[in-house]
């Protein structure tokens, strides 16, 4: 795992960024879904304060029973920049899942990786500096375009930049709005939108993000009391 180094200003994050993304690996189809482990990772700010809270939580993904989980608590130490979150949040996430007793397999970020006005969000952050397989899941399509995938559980529709598919709007659910998959890194789409739908057996979001997200949330309430 390499050192996370917090840039001086925006500027200098977007000159990383450009550097990192010649880095992404983008020829490996990743872990075959429904095997190994899957790892969830959020976070959650008190901006008041300045806290930040991470957790990594990693489940079984045949059954999604949760094998291990970690939280670490840190301070935002970069503003609040559009494209440029991945920087107030990967020291805190690094610190989980370095604390982590087992391997992660597959993580799972609650954001974008390929999906990014310039493809390194941060699933593909994340996985540049920690070498493991990453995929992006999130709630919004940020800037790109897309037609509304078909009503049934796994209709998807392209996510577009331009001409470029750059993700997929995934229906994890019937009737339930899309989720959109992007590669981080080590893995292709097919592969992370297969993940996806089979970690999201009961709800609209994968039950990695699902546990993450109310771990970090509960601990910053007990960090802020």
């Amino acid at each position: 795992m390499q050192t996370f180094r917090t840039p001086a200003d925006a500027a200098e994050a977007r000159a990383i960024q450009d550097a990192l993304r010649a880095r992404v690996v983008l020829d490996e189809p990743g872990p075959q879904p429904g095997t190994g482990r899957a790892t969830g990772v959020d976070v959650a700010y008190d901006d008041e304060r300045d806290v930040v809270v991470a957790a990594a939580v990693v489940l079984d993904a045949a059954t999604l029973e949760v094998v291990a989980e970690t939280t670490a608590v840190g301070r935002v130490t970069f503003p609040y920049v559009p494209g440029l979150l991945a920087f107030r949040e990967i020291p805190t996430v690094l610190a989980a899942l370095e604390a982590l007793p087992v391997d992660p397999g597959l993580v799972v970020c609650d954001g974008y990786g390929r999906a990014h006005p310039r493809r390194l969000g941060l699933a593909s952050h994340l996985g540049v500096l920690t070498g493991l397989p990453v995929i992006g899941v999130a709630k919004n399509p940020f800037t790109f375009t897309y037609e509304q995938p078909g009503p049934r559980r796994g209709d998807s529709s392209p996510l577009l930049d331009g001409d470029e598919e750059v993700g997929r709007a995934l229906r994890t659910q019937d009737g339930t709005k899309p989720v959109y998959v992007s590669v981080g890194h080590r893995t292709d789409l097919d592969n992370a939108c297969a993940h996806t739908l089979l970690l999201a057996r009961d709800f609209r979001q994968p039950e990695t993000t699902r546990r993450a997200d109310a771990l970090c949330r509960q601990v910053l309430r007990e960090a802020t009391a």
